[in-house]
């Protein structure tokens, strides 16, 4: 297992920065995820020992977007499905508006599907597209998507349930930036400068956002 000091942890860990000097980094993804171990013991607080991870691990009832995990430092991101099914537990992760991921209990009729933002895409032969999602998971689709929608994708049945385009009326997620975890209405998308900037609602307030920076959801 590889270790990274405390202070060079994402600003998104919801863990304290004091009383460490080193903990456990993600196997990869390192910038845009928290790895199990973390999850596990310092944020959900469902064990206190790497040992009892193990446990469990060996027993093949941790799963991340419906996969068995064997890995202690595997990496945990947004809108992953974490299932414990020893203890009938579901988890989401998602974001909040202190910018700290965090961890939603839902039910099993939710935890095969995941939104996932479209990071890029190409033609593979005819009438068939290569599309690279946020994740890094590649997909073939036929369906008419631009880069920047987002797909809700079940990965039980290895297919896209329905595509959600980056545009005005949507509900959008901010990813990163001052804004980072703040969530409303699309009310207009804008070119300023060569980049895509989104005014959003959120509450009272209404914030103009680098579209690169958000993740389009379902109204």
């Amino acid at each position: 297992m590889a270790y990274v000091k405390i202070q060079r942890i994402e600003k998104f860990w919801p863990v304290p920065r004091k009383g460490k000097t080193y903990v456990a980094s993600a196997t990869h993804n390192n910038h845009d995820s928290i790895p199990l171990i973390i999850v596990m013991r310092d944020i959900l607080k469902l064990l206190k020992t790497k040992k009892e991870l193990k446990k469990l691990l060996n027993e093949k009832i941790i799963l991340i977007n419906g996969k068995e995990i064997r890995e202690c430092s595997y990496p945990v991101g947004l809108f992953d499905i974490l299932s414990l099914k020893s203890l009938n537990k579901n988890y989401k992760v998602n974001l909040n508006k202190t910018k700290k991921m965090a961890f939603e209990e839902i039910l099993d009729k939710e935890i095969n599907k995941k939104t996932l933002k479209i990071l890029g895409k190409k033609v593979i032969g005819k009438n068939k597209i290569q599309l690279n999602l946020m994740d890094g998971r590649n997909i073939l689709t036929k369906e008419n998507v631009k880069i920047g929608d987002s797909v809700i994708y079940n990965f039980k049945d290895k297919k896209i349930e329905s595509i959600i385009k980056m545009e005005k009326g949507i509900r959008g997620l901010v990813t990163k930036g001052k804004h980072m975890g703040q969530n409303g209405k699309i009310e207009e998308i804008v070119e300023r400068g060569g980049k895509l900037i989104a005014k959003i609602k959120t509450g009272d307030e209404k914030i103009n956002v680098w579209v690169k920076n958000l993740i389009a959801l379902e109204k």
